[in-house]
């Protein structure tokens, strides 16, 4: 799986840049391939359902990247990314509520924009916990196994906040 390493530069809530990083010898470092992966799968745009609510009622567009839509069929790749830019304007409810609990919701859209690293035997299972870590805040943690073996942790402290839009007029 051969891919070049992002790291994040910056810590804005709108957007996030990520830099290519060199080797000394000035070739792209192709270290961390997976938690580069496991980066973009969680943090780029899937493309919404016909179905699906979108964060904005006047609005139809379903996000997501072109280069998707015939993914498998011309180059046996899978969809890249995650729902998790539905929850945007999505209230942290419980587990009582009507639609069930945005975590558990959160939850379902890590596990739905990971399980291609299952389906192609880069990982065996991918286990993630979500809990509600404040009033405006979701926290994440996402394992990888290979066997019983973890491959690849990472905590997500601020997911909610990474995915919440500015509010009305600010």
């Amino acid at each position: 799986m051969a891919d070049v390493r992002l790291t994040r530069r910056g810590d804005a809530l709108q957007a996030v840049t990520y830099d290519l990083l060199l080797t000394p010898a000035g070739q792209l470092d192709a270290t961390g391939e997976l938690e580069t992966a496991v980066t973009i799968a969680l943090q780029t745009d899937a493309r919404a359902e016909p179905d699906d609510d979108l964060p904005d009622p006047r609005s139809d567009d379903r996000r997501g990247w072109w280069g998707d839509l015939d993914a498998e069929a011309i180059w046996d790749g899978w969809p890249i990314g995650s729902k998790l830019w539905l929850r945007a304007r999505t209230t942290i409810r419980p587990a009582a509520a009507r639609q069930g609990a945005t975590t558990m919701q959160i939850r379902a859209d890590i596990l739905d924009a990971l399980q291609p690293f299952v389906d192609r035997g880069i990982a065996t299972r991918v286990d993630a916990e979500v809990a509600r870590a404040g009033l405006e805040q979701i926290e994440a943690r996402v394992v990888m196994f290979r066997g019983d073996t973890p491959i690849l942790e990472r905590r997500y402290a601020d997911l909610w906040r990474g995915i919440a839009v500015a509010a009305p007029g600010a």
